[in-house]
């Protein structure tokens, strides 16, 4: 049974869907701009919620923010609102002891691994899907949740952007190149096999069984 909830997520009381499957191997937060509308970001969470993992997909910035590219781009306002959101869950005692792990997409993935580098005693594990991880600069050499950084084969320079930021990283790090898949994944599969690899690391990591 899922327990799936409309929530407002911090001070800002920004908008979001909180679904909890019973018995919940660990919680994912999603990290995108528009993360609770993104097409993409709510089929993953699906696959994610029938795996056993509870999901929060909120937005970011609010609809006003959103119109400002510059916002898109401000890696330490997206962190701030992703650790806010992280002790909004904290105060809510149906969650208490679920570890938490960071799926981040586009800048949302640099703000993921910011927010990690920041609490690294709160977040589990990080899961990047087409990120700029580069965009985290400094704080990727003080990320210590294990990393899962998922690009497209035909994504050239997010990939190579990727590569710079995996050598960077001094945690637990994986690179992973979805074979034929573009910036969205949008080809036959991509996105499931986005799902499959991000559910294995996860569960892996924030389980009772698979945590270190």
């Amino acid at each position: 049974m899922l327990i799936h909830q409309q929530v407002l997520v911090g001070p800002h009381a920004l908008a979001g869907d909180l679904v909890v499957p019973r018995a919940a191997h660990g919680l994912v937060v999603f990290a995108h701009g528009s993360g609770r509308l993104s097409p993409r970001d709510r089929s993953v969470a699906e696959m994610l919620q029938a795996r056993r993992l509870g999901t929060l997909l909120f937005d970011l910035l609010s609809e006003t923010e959103g119109r400002d590219r510059a916002n898109v781009f401000d890696i330490g306002l997206l962190a701030n609102r992703l650790l806010q959101a992280m002790s909004w869950l904290r105060e809510r005692r149906d969650l208490n002891g679920l570890r938490v792990g960071l799926f981040g997409a586009s800048t949302g993935a640099a703000a993921a691994l910011v927010a990690a580098a920041e609490r690294p005693h709160e977040v589990s594990a990080i899961v990047s899907r087409g990120g700029r991880p580069d965009l985290a600069g400094p704080a990727l050499a003080q990320v210590r949740a294990p990393t899962l950084l998922l690009v497209g084969a035909l994504d050239a320079e997010v990939l190579a952007l990727n590569r710079e930021a995996a050598r960077q990283l001094t945690c637990e790090k994986r690179l992973e190149v979805v074979p034929r898949a573009t910036h969205l994944f949008e080809e036959a599969g991509a996105l499931k096999r986005v799902a499959n690899s991000a559910g294995d690391w996860l569960l892996q990591h924030l389980s009772a069984s698979g945590a270190r």
